[in-house]
Order: C-alpha cells, then structure tokens, then sequence
C-alpha cells in the first residue's frame, strides 16, 4: 500500500511538472474545460450531420482580458459523399451525442500566464467540429433515407450569434482561428466575423495548417480537389465562399486558400508548415512519410518534396502587404501547431516562436512574414530534438 501512494504521488509530481528547457516547454498544467450544447441552434437549423445540436468549450476571460475573445473551431478532414458522412454520424465529428465531456486547453488557448502571457485571461472557445464541410454547408432538405444534414454555415452564424449575446458584441479585441479543416473557415468567413464587430477595434483572423495546396500540374485530379467537388455538390458549399473567387473560376477551386485570400480584407495570418504531414500524405504515397519518420530519405523523395515546398511557397501571399498577411512557415513534418502548447511557445524561426511571431503581429507591434530557410523536412516528432532525414 505505501509504494502505491509513493508511485501515486510520483505520477501526480511528474504529470504536473513544467519543463523548461531553454524556450521548450515540454508539459504543462491545465483545468480540463466542459463541454456545452448549443440547444437554441436547433430552431434555427443549425445541426450536426445526424441533427443532434453543436456543442463547444468556453473558458471565461478575466481581468483585462475579460473584453477580449479567442474563437477556435476544431478542425478533423471533410464528409465528402454520403457514405462518408454517415460513417461520421457515429462519432463526435459528425454528432454531438459522442463529442467529449470535457477538453484541454493548450498553446494560444492555455490559462496558464507563463505559457501564454498574451491570451491567457481572454475569453476562449472551442467549437465542436460536427458537420464535415469546414461549417460551409447549408441545406435546407433533410434526406428521410438518411436524415442527413448538411448545416456547417448555420452553426458558425449560431455559434457566433450566441457569443456575440454572451459579451462578444463589445469586444476591444477578436481573433477568429482554428485547426486543419477547422482553419479554413477562419479564412473563408473572416470577413463575416469582422461584419459582426462593427464596435470592435481590432479583429483578426489565424489559420493554422490550413492552407491547402493545390497543384495546378497534376494530371489526375488530386483527392483535395475529389473532397472540394464533394463539399459543393452534397454541402452547397459555393454560396459561403468569396464572390471575388467564384466569379473567376469554379467554386472547388475556391476552397484553396491560394484562390481567395487575396479578396479577404480583414488581417490574417497563416500557421503553417511547407512539409504539412496530412498534405504530403494525402499528396504522395504512404511510404514517403514513413521512410521520413524513419529518417530515411531516397533521392526520388528528396526532389518530390523540394518541388511540393516549391509550389507550396509559390501559392502564400505576397511578400509585400506585412499588415494585412502575416506568416510563419516552418519545415517540420508537423499539421497544426497553435493549441499544442510545446509548439505554440517554442517552435521558432529566427529566435521568434510562434506565440511571439503571432502576438507581434496581432498587436502591430511589428509585421511579421516568416519562413523557415530549409529545403527538405524536418523530423520534429521528438521535439524539442530536430533531425533531418534527408541531410
């Protein structure tokens, strides 16, 4: 009995420890914050795939930060076609009957003021990701063969709207952000955020491996452009997407950030890394990233890469509007970097972490467009350790 209260007790020192080494925080401390189901969304069809209401966290902000708001939207891939979207409907991406009780908050949503000095005390939140077009979609029929609904666009407008009567309508600050499939909304209804904060000074937007990469050479249709056809012809994705794209070109393709941040006008800034490992493998076959994870790195591999960074650096921003686009873009084999607090506060380039490139930018404290200068990936899977499987 006494070892196992000396091991408990042990497991509870070692669990709470922070780590610091040099800038790398290895671990860190956080109250796990409750799940809420939005249940007024519901009249105003505003649902999961299966019906069932959205859901999110909130922790609340306090002290100076009790006027200014983060709102992040989990991200986690697309329902494309009907079997893919029922097969969701039986998980908390496509309802909110199995969407976790409780969810840590880390990286730029941590309560912790050493961890995250900037955002630590504002209000944040978490918006449960359960309608599987990056909340894009918006059809009125319900399929009675599969009572499938397809609302992503509602329960964004839902989820802002009852934000917006919690406190958000006077807001001095604002940062709409999210994750993956969840950053692309970020970016596609930033505007429309920035349209719900008249009153408010200033409001901005992150994405955070999300920018999808498409690649005007290939000969096959790529499976991005196969999940962008889905989203418009079962979601109705086109009517949420930027007119000054669609206009140009056919709505799939205005799901490619590269297509349509150009007509944003609202201040955005891009998290992301030129090797993203969802991208390269959804790009080429399983085994390139697994002889990278195994540090091995043929030359046929080596050249694919430079030329996916190639086209990748080619379709970011231009270098010339630092106020309005702001970026960071490292060479980890990482996808996604802002709630996992031992990246947000300790991946840099340039001496600059994320977390100070990022708040830098936000508070205009100097315009920031930073790219990492490697040619081939990094292996940062034991970060802080980085090992370069193609050297």
């Amino acid at each position: 009995m006494e070892h196992t209260k000396i091991l408990q007790g042990l497991c509870l020192l070692i669990c709470s420890l922070i780590i610091l080494n040099g800038k790398a925080v290895i671990g860190q401390q956080n109250d796990m914050v409750d799940l809420t189901i939005l249940e007024s969304a519901v009249s105003k069809g505003a649902v999961c795939l299966d019906g069932t209401p959205p859901g999110y966290y909130f922790d609340e902000g306090h002290g100076e930060g009790a006027n200014n708001w983060i709102i992040y939207f989990l991200g986690g891939e697309w329902c494309y076609n009907v079997t893919n979207c029922l097969d969701r409907t039986k998980t908390k991406r496509g309802s909110s009957k199995f969407a976790d009780k409780q969810t840590p908050f880390y990286g730029m949503l941590s309560n912790n003021k050493t961890m995250n000095p900037d955002f630590y005390n504002w209000n944040r939140v978490i918006v449960t990701y359960c309608d599987g077009s990056s909340f894009t979609g918006d059809v009125e029929e319900v399929d009675l063969a599969t009572n499938l609904h397809f609302r992503g666009a509602r329960i964004f407008h839902a989820m802002i709207e009852h934000f917006l009567a919690k406190g958000m309508k006077d807001a001095k600050n604002a940062i709409l952000t999210g994750g993956s499939a969840g950053g692309l909304p970020a970016l596609i209804h930033c505007d429309r955020f920035r349209a719900l904060l008249p009153n408010t000074p200033r409001v901005k937007c992150l994405a955070d491996g999300s920018y999808f990469l498409h690649r005007k050479n290939n000969k096959e249709m790529s499976f991005m452009e196969t999940v962008n056809e889905g989203l418009i012809n079962l979601h109705h994705s086109a009517k949420m997407l930027p007119d000054s794209c669609t206009s140009k070109m056919k709505p799939s393709l205005c799901l490619f950030p590269q297509y349509f941040q150009d007509g944003i006008k609202t201040p955005i800034f891009i998290v992301n890394s030129m090797f993203d490992t969802y991208q390269i493998n959804v790009t080429f076959p399983s085994y390139y990233y697994l002889d990278l994870l195994n540090n091995t790195c043929p030359a046929y591999v080596a050249k694919a890469l430079q030329d996916f960074k190639q086209d990748f650096l080619s379709a970011l921003p231009k270098q010339c509007n630092t106020s309005s686009r702001g970026m960071f873009i490292g060479a980890c084999l990482f996808h996604a970097h802002t709630i996992r607090g031992n990246i947000w506060n300790a991946l840099s380039i340039n001496d600059k972490t994320i977390a100070q490139a990022f708040s830098d930018w936000y508070f205009d404290k100097s315009p920031v467009q930073l790219i990492e200068n490697k040619d081939l990936p990094l292996n940062c899977y034991q970060f802080p350790l980085k090992t370069s499987p193609c050297s």
